[in-house]
Order: structure tokens, then C-alpha cells, then sequence
């Protein structure tokens, strides 16, 4: 009996290793996933895979309380006040050949909590897209916002902290993408995603959008996007219509980097005096930097944000419960020092102000109309 059963495990054995070696290329997921594969494990030779990081610390102060989860008010980069903190740690691969790509980052720190979906708060994006025919790819996942001059990486910006401006548009997106990259002048984008600022979806509206990039030559360039959505609960009374226009401009030169950006919006049946009014918002910033040397470089900026029925802002009280709307602008200056090109360590301050009856901050038992910010940042990538 023991004789039959190992010539039968020893037939057994054979007959597996001889289907193994005539579908050396198929995926026998049996034991370790689903029980039938229907492709055959193939990679595009042209394909290449990078693995990249990005380390983010800080040290802020603030003339200003703290809130919900101890930070500052407009929390993104650098939230927490008077202490020592990480913005980000994060980890990036990239997937990318003649006609595939894909992106997916992940991190966790100040920024992750304090200015990210709540869902899924360690995401920050997870795309993959392919090429539909020449110079057209679609895209789909969860994306960083493609709006705005500034990034939530301080590596990408000028300075180190967040505009105003920048604090209220859109971080990320879910949904897809329809871009036209025409040539090295002109690309088209279409978009259609979940939410402005959303991952999940809030109700049954859809996002969409469009952009239009131009850049003439190497030292400026230009974008144009536009949004139309309606964050308003399923079943609300009034349809809360929102258009967001965004315009950026770039320039560079040898020692020069300025980008200026530019915002404007309405939102029907908003208005913070009278709901069955259309609301305006508008918001702007003007940044430059100065390369003195390799290592060594100044910056400043400018920003202005009025947002007078809280379309995008949410409720804002003074110090006597009003709700006030905001209206607020900010001085920017700082200096960089780059002791590797993928690092930097920059010495910030900042102030920001509010109109007379807007007292928003709060400090040594005073409400106040400015803040004023004293900001450290070290941050290297690899």
C-alpha cells in the first residue's frame, strides 16, 4: 500500500513538474490568491521602477492658540505651535513606459493629520494611467491638486509655509483625467473627480473641470483651470453651484523665480446675508526667490484672500461670535540654504492680518487681528 501511494505521488509529482515546465509563463495562483488567472505574466520590457523619499521637519511659533488636535488655525505645513514637529515622511514608486505609468505615494505626520482626508489620510496619491492614442493618456486614482502655485511639499515651493490662498484650495482629488499634451508649447486637460477636495464622494455631484497649460520657452510658463462642482448635501433645498477659475504664471532665470497666482469663484444661493444670493470669493499671491550662489537664496511673497460669505472657508467667528466671513493678508520673508541640491534649510517669518472686526486670533488672553509666525525647516530627499 505505501509502495502504491509514493509511485502515485512520484506520477503526481511528475505530471506537475512537466505542466510547470510547458507554462513556465503562467501565474499558478492555487494556494496564494484567486484559483484562476486569465493573463499570462508578462512585463513591458521599456517599463522602469523608481523608489524615492522625502524627509520634512520643523520648528514653528505663533502668536495664536492652538485648536482641534493641537494645531494652529490654517494647519498645513508646520501646525504645530512652539514645538518641534515632522510634516512628512513619505515614500514614492513610479511606474513608468511608452505607453503606461504609474504613481503611488504614501506618508504619515503634521500634515497627514492635520490637512488631509480623513478617510484615508496616509494616501497622498495612487494613479495609473496609459496612452490612448499618440499624445493622449488617461489617467485615474487619487491625485494631488493640479490648482494652485503651491504644493503641500514644502521642497516644491518658494517658502516654507503655506499661503492663505493656497490653505483653501483644493489638496487632493479622486477621479480621472483627459490630457492632450499637443506639444512642448500647449497641453489640454479634461477632468471629471469625485469633490472639490475629496477623496470619498459627499454627494452625487461630480467635479468638472478643465485646464489649459502654455509654456513659450524655458523661463515662462502658464497654466489656466477651471472647476464647476456642488458641495451641498444630497436633498438640499438650493442648488449651491460653485465655479473656481484659477490662473498661474511662472518665470525663471539664472538667479530669479517668480510665479504669480490668481483666484476667482461664485457660488449660487450662498451669500452669508442673503442665502438666495450668488457669493463671490477671490484670492491672489506673489512670490519670488533670488538665487544668490548654489547654496544660498532669499524669498518673499505676498497674499490677499477675501472670502466675505465663508463659501470656502466654513463658519468664521470673531471674538464676539459673528460670523464675519474672511478677509486676510500676508507678508512673507525668509531665507534658504541648500548644503546638497535635495535638501534645504529655511528661516521664515510671517505676518498676517485681518480686517478690523475679524479678531480670528487669539494670544496672552488678547484676541487679535494678526499673527505673526517665526518658521524652521529642514528637509532633505532621496
Amino acid at each position: 500500500m505505501k509502495r502504491l501511494i509514493v509511485s502515485a505521488l512520484l506520477v503526481a509529482g511528475s505530471i506537475t513538474s512537466s505542466f510547470a515546465q510547458i507554462n513556465r509563463d503562467t501565474t499558478d495562483l492555487t494556494f496564494t490568491g484567486t484559483k484562476v488567472n486569465p493573463y499570462r505574466t508578462e512585463f513591458d520590457s521599456t517599463g522602469k521602477l523608481s523608489f524615492s523619499g522625502y524627509i520634512d521637519t520643523y520648528y514653528g511659533f505663533y502668536t495664536d492658540t492652538v485648536g482641534a488636535g493641537g494645531f494652529v488655525k490654517f494647519p498645513t505645513v508646520s501646525a504645530r505651535n512652539n514645538q518641534f514637529g515632522l510634516n512628512m515622511i513619505q515614500f514614492s514608486t513610479k511606474y513608468e513606459s511608452n505607453d503606461f505609468h504609474g504613481t503611488a505615494t504614501v506618508f504619515i505626520g503634521d500634515v497627514s493629520e492635520s490637512a488631509w482626508s480623513p478617510t484615508l489620510k496616509y494616501v497622498q496619491e495612487a494613479n495609473v494611467g496609459f496612452r490612448v492614442f499618440k499624445k493622449l493618456w488617461l489617467d485615474a486614482g487619487y491625485f494631488r491638486t493640479h490648482i494652485g502655485l503651491e504644493s503641500i511639499q514644502p521642497r516644491e515651493n518658494m517658502a516654507l509655509s503655506i499661503a492663505t490662498t493656497t490653505y483653501f484650495e483644493p489638496y487632493f482629488m479622486s477621479g480621472a483625467k483627459l490630457t492632450w499634451i499637443q506639444s512642448p508649447k500647449w497641453s489640454f486637460q479634461l477632468n471629471a473627480f469625485n469633490g472639490f477636495n475629496s477623496f470619498v464622494e459627499n454627494n452625487a455631484n461630480k467635479a468638472l473641470g478643465a485646464s489649459i497649460s502654455y509654456a513659450p520657452n524655458d523661463k515662462f510658463s502658464s497654466t489656466f483651470s477651471s472647476l464647476v462642482c456642488d458641495e451641498s448635501p444630497d436633498g438640499f433645498n438650493r442648488p449651491q453651484t460653485r465655479l473656481y477659475n484659477n490662473w498661474i504664471g511662472i518665470y525663471k532665470t539664472t538667479h530669479w523665480t517668480v510665479g504669480y497666482e490668481l483666484n476667482y469663484g461664485f457660488q449660487t444661493n450662498s451669500q452669508l446675508t442673503d442665502s438666495s444670493k450668488t457669493a463671490q470669493f477671490f484670492s491672489t499671491l506673489l512670490a519670488a526667490k533670488y538665487r544668490l550662489d548654489t547654496k544660498w537664496a532669499s524669498y518673499t511673497r505676498f497674499e490677499l484672500f477675501e472670502d466675505g460669505s465663508e463659501v470656502l472657508t466654513g463658519p468664521i467667528e470673531n471674538a464676539n461670535h459673528q460670523l464675519v466671513g474672511l478677509d486676510i493678508t500676508g507678508f512673507t520673508l525668509g531665507m534658504e540654504y541648500k548644503p546638497i541640491p535635495n535638501s534645504y534649510f529655511r528661516l521664515e517669518g510671517r505676518v498676517l492680518s485681518t480686517k478690523a472686526n475679524e479678531d480670528i486670533f487669539y494670544y496672552n488672553s488678547v484676541s487679535r487681528n494678526q499673527r505673526l509666525e517665526v518658521l524652521f525647516g529642514l528637509g532633505v530627499w532621496f
